[in-house]
Parts: C-alpha cells; structure tokens; sequence
C-alpha cells in the first residue's frame, strides 16, 4: 500500500460498510490513491470526510454521490430476539464481530462494536434484524469518532485474520459444500421455527 493510500485509509471511519463499491475501506483507499474512485463515495464519512479526502488527494470536494447513498443518522443493528433461529449467517457478515451468538441459539448484537455497516440484514433468513438510529440528529463525523473508527479497524482486521486462517484451501468440493451446507443449517433452522409455532397455534400439542 501507498503512503499515499495509508493517509487516505486512516481519514476513513473504518465502517467497513461497502457502500462505496469496495470491499472495504483499504480497497476503497488505495482505489482513490490510484486515480480510481472519487472521494464522494462514502456515505458513513459525509461532507466532512470528503473534505478530509479532498485536503489529502488535492481533489476537489463534492456532494456524497447518491448511488452510494446518503449521509445521515448512524444506525446500530437490532436482533429481534422472538424471530432468531440461530443460523449464525450474521456472524460471518459482520465485518466488526460485534454479533454475540452460536448456532441453534438466539444472537446478540454488542452495541459499542456496530458500525451500522448493515451487512447483517441481507444474510438474515428471517429478516430478524432491523436498523435503529444510535445517533439522532447527527451523522458523517458528528456521529462518530476517532477513537471509535481506530476500534472498529482493529476489529476489522483481527475478524479477518482468523477467516483468513479458518479458510479451507480452495478446492471445487469444498466450495460447491460450503453453500450447501449454510444452506442447510437454514433450512433445519426454519423448519424448526414453523414446527414450534405450530406447536403454539395447536390447542391439541399443548400439555
């Protein structure tokens, strides 16, 4: 990585949400460090972090681009407790391991490690997980801080060193099984949740 791209990656706020077409905020540094994104693509930074990125790379700052979405309120993810089956799904999608859980049981959300990335919602089988505003009536940088981006990096990073360690090597069978067996595990899972709300709604199987 460039000196360059170092600068720009610690002016980030480390949300690591993908609003900005990358993978994460060291894709999304080194892509404006490269001359190929713009710096009006992060949603979670605002105004003010264009501005930090404009002073860094001499670009001109300009409106958060709304096909990357819009500045606003940071939001904090929200388990409904009634609804988990606990597929652990969520557990992998968060970049932060702010997701408490494990399988077969109802998961948690530890409120100091959300970033509002809301990559939890669109992996949750029961749509069981709902987005609450942690910082009414601010948003960009007012909503979040130094310190905290500085956490979420490091989180970020330890959740991807041990996937990158628990990787099995990449071999056709094992990526044709993974998804079978996620699959799976969801499956059981609702199976399960539609068997017990029966169970409730049945007169007769109740003792």
């Amino acid at each position: 990585m460039s000196a360059l791209a170092r600068r720009i990656l610690d002016a980030l706020p480390q949300t690591q949400c993908t609003r900005c077409g990358y993978p994460d905020c060291s894709a999304y540094a080194q892509a404006i460090a490269a001359g190929e994104a713009g710096i009006h693509q992060c949603p979670p930074g605002g105004a003010e972090g264009v501005a930090r990125l404009s002073r860094l790379t001499g670009q001109p700052a300009r409106p958060i681009d709304p096909q990357f979405g819009t500045e606003g309120p940071r939001t904090m993810a929200v388990i409904d407790e009634a609804w988990c089956i606990g597929c652990t799904l969520c557990l992998d999608a968060c970049p932060t391991d702010a997701i408490l859980g494990i399988h077969k049981r109802m998961h948690t959300v530890i409120e100091t490690h959300c970033t509002g990335c809301e990559l939890c919602i669109p992996v949750c089988p029961v749509d069981c997980i709902s987005l609450e505003a942690a910082t009414p009536g601010k948003s960009g940088w007012q909503a979040w801080s130094q310190p905290q981006a500085d956490a979420a990096r490091s989180r970020y990073e330890a959740h991807r060193r041990r996937h990158d360690k628990d990787e099995p090597q990449a071999t056709e069978p094992t990526e044709t099984a993974a998804p079978d067996r996620k699959r799976a595990i969801v499956e059981a899972a609702l199976a399960r949740a539609r068997a017990a709300a029966a169970s409730r709604n049945d007169p007769k199987a109740r003792p």
